[in-house]
């Protein structure tokens, strides 16, 4: 196919150049009617907003600017079919659980699932059979589960219907997928790889091994966070023929919003073009920068970069380089203030920031400029830390803490009757509601989980520490919502 291509990308140059005016929604007209005010802010993105059918294309889509587009994304990555979304991966995520279980039933799920996975659950009614992670004991990491671990749940419950992956995790960590698939494939049965993190794996060599390739059956990838592209674009991607490719398009069909932004199509459409003509490069360089700003942080006292602990003996498979996570310990500090100090004194954001790391994750975009900001700001803040005060300390899990009990399905234990009950009374009952630490958006309880007395506490005084909760129903966790009366699930 030609990659010279961007089908979407070029119809929003022919759509200007051919003056097309719509009487049709979006109702700002390209921006006409924006208050002058948004206009200043967003003037370029509302001249791009167009409607994708009766605007863009005609009203039968018959130019099939989206599909060509779809087509040669497949192409490029080596899957046999590749669909757009506009509503983030956690959509794709879900459209994906219910076409391969027909909406009932079991699925086998690692425990560093993401939040959409459990809303999947909710929506569904599946039953999980969770999988255990492999968890650090000393670092507090989650690491994916191995092969061996997704065996034993298939002899436990040889009736599942398919088995869900999250590979890379949000620490850049990665799942053994060629060895889990074949587990999987051995039983005909399909495999979810949640590959959010693994839009650029497809483009370079020395990354960690891109789903598709392992043989996974569909694998979902967000654009907007390894890739070039706008929030809640995320193509998913399907081979083989242990999945129906109609159903899935169905399912995605039923959830997806039919006011697609074209925008987000033309991203992902000339992102795709980019990496195919100069992704090696641009990901040599991003590796070759990864690798010096790692060790430019490691020289900086207090600081110490993750590589070897991630990929050792029962930890993960591989890693991605390009999520530099950066233990502050040292510093007497943690990562909750250091994320806060970046922020407040520097202008400067980062992603995951915990108990005592902080991750900044590079992308093509960046270049030495970028990073020497970092590495100066950081080099500040080893000699700033001596200000700041003592942190809250957090009680922090075992593994065996975090060995899910489930007493219910998630979608009875979320639709069912609730009560409300102050914290010191939540242990030990079954929650209504997901609890989820973000970033990196794993929860931490679960609807139709038995609240563990411990993991309650590391939230409560993770909270007190600096710790994101979004989802919680009461944001101080004083209070839960649990389940009053439900059945009991096995």
């Amino acid at each position: 196919m030609d990659h010279n291509d961007a089908p979407v990308l070029d119809a929003l140059v022919d759509y200007h150049r051919l003056d097309r005016y719509g009487f049709t929604p979006p109702g700002h007209r390209q921006g006409r009617g924006a208050d002058e005010r948004v206009s200043a802010v967003l003037g370029g993105a509302l001249r791009q907003d167009v409607l994708a059918t009766a605007g863009l294309d005609d009203r039968k889509a018959s130019n099939g600017y989206l599909s060509r587009a779809e087509e040669l994304m497949a192409d490029a990555v080596g899957a046999d079919r590749a669909f757009f979304s506009t509503c983030g991966s956690s959509l794709s995520v879900k459209a994906a659980m219910l076409a391969v279980t027909r909406g009932e039933g079991e699925i086998i799920v690692g425990r560093d699932a993401h939040k959409s996975t459990v809303a999947g659950l909710v929506l569904s009614g599946l039953q999980p059979r969770w999988v255990p992670t492999r968890y650090d004991e000393e670092q507090h990491i989650a690491h994916p589960p191995g092969p061996e671990e997704f065996e034993r749940m298939w002899q436990r419950y040889p009736d599942a219907s398919a088995a869900l992956v999250t590979s890379p995790t949000p620490y850049g960590t990665c799942a053994d997928l060629q060895a889990i698939v074949e587990v999987c494939h051995s039983r005909g049965k399909p495999v979810i790889v949640d590959e959010a993190w693994g839009a650029h794996l497809p483009f370079h060599d020395d990354l960690p091994t891109w789903a598709m390739d392992a043989g996974a059956d569909i694998c979902v990838v967000s654009v907007h966070k390894m890739g070039i592209g706008f929030e809640q674009g995320s193509v998913y991607h399907l081979q083989g023929s242990l999945v129906d490719p109609i159903r899935l398009q169905q399912c995605a069909d039923v959830l997806a919003t039919t006011s697609s932004n074209v925008l987000l199509y033309a991203a992902i459409d000339g992102w795709r073009r980019q990496m195919v003509q100069h992704g090696t490069r641009l990901l040599d360089d991003a590796l070759t920068l990864a690798d010096r700003t790692r060790k430019a942080i490691e020289r900086i006292p207090g600081l110490h970069v993750l590589r070897d602990e991630l990929i050792a003996q029962e930890a993960s498979h591989d890693f991605d380089p390009l999520h530099v996570l950066i233990d502050v310990q040292q510093l007497g500090v943690s990562g909750y203030q250091v994320a806060d100090w970046l922020r407040a004194e520097h202008r400067i954001d980062v992603g995951i920031n915990d108990h005592r790391r902080v991750e900044a994750t590079l992308s093509i975009a960046d270049d030495e400029e970028t990073t020497a900001r970092l590495l100066e700001a950081l080099e500040q803040l080893s000699e700033a830390a001596e200000e700041m005060p003592e942190p809250t300390p957090v009680t922090l899990p075992s593994s065996r803490d975090l060995e899910p009990m489930m007493a219910a399905l998630p979608r009875d234990a979320f639709f069912g009757p609730v009560e409300v009950v102050s914290a010191d009374q939540a242990a030990g009952r079954v929650a209504a509601e997901q609890v989820t630490p973000y970033p990196p958006g794993i929860p931490a309880i679960l609807p139709g989980e038995v609240i563990n007395p411990v993991v309650l506490e590391y939230l409560r005084t993770g909270l007190a520490a600096g710790m994101v909760i979004p989802d919680a129903a009461d944001p101080s966790l004083e209070t839960f919502r649990v389940a009053r009366s439900l059945p009991h699930a096995e």
